[in-house]
């Protein structure tokens, strides 16, 4: 069987479903372009360009993705590739912090509001939400909300 290299196409598909995911119009083949990828796993090089963006810790990382850290280490280490639906959560939070970075103008302030309590969430703080897809939904959600002036 063939091992699946991932490209700077799949990065770009990704940073490109980022600004359009859930909120503008998205042509088929970007989402199955994403699945597509989800489902081939992502490999770590991809991840590392992913997790360099993100002032989010190997260990918040491993608690996003539900492992250990000692397992992520082995993933960068043996060049493993990381199963589907933790391609996928790297995926939504990759697309969630594009989108936050648009909504409030830089990165900084998008990690700022990412780690301070948060009234409308039920004054919990958003990056707590990452465990879940429910969770990174509800904060989607929030951004919308939060770009149109909604905030309650």
């Amino acid at each position: 069987m063939k091992k699946y290299e991932q490209t700077d196409n799949d990065l770009k598909t990704v940073n490109e479903a980022a600004f359009v995911y859930g909120y503008k119009s998205f042509d088929d083949r970007g989402i199955y372009r994403l699945i597509d990828i989800a489902n081939k796993g992502l490999d770590f090089k991809t991840f590392s360009h992913i997790f360099n963006r993100f002032s989010f810790t190997l260990q918040e990382w491993a608690d996003f993705l539900h492992i250990s850290s000692k397992t992520l280490s082995r993933y960068q280490n043996d060049g493993k590739s990381f199963d589907t639906l933790q391609s996928e959560r790297i995926l939504q939070i990759q697309m969630l912090h594009s989108r936050g970075e648009e909504v409030f103008g830089n990165q900084e302030n998008f990690t700022s509001w990412l780690n301070t309590q948060n009234i409308a969430l039920g004054n919990v703080i958003p990056k707590t939400l990452l465990k879940t897809t429910f969770g990174i939904q509800l904060l989607m959600d929030e951004l919308g909300r939060i770009e149109h002036g909604v905030l309650a």
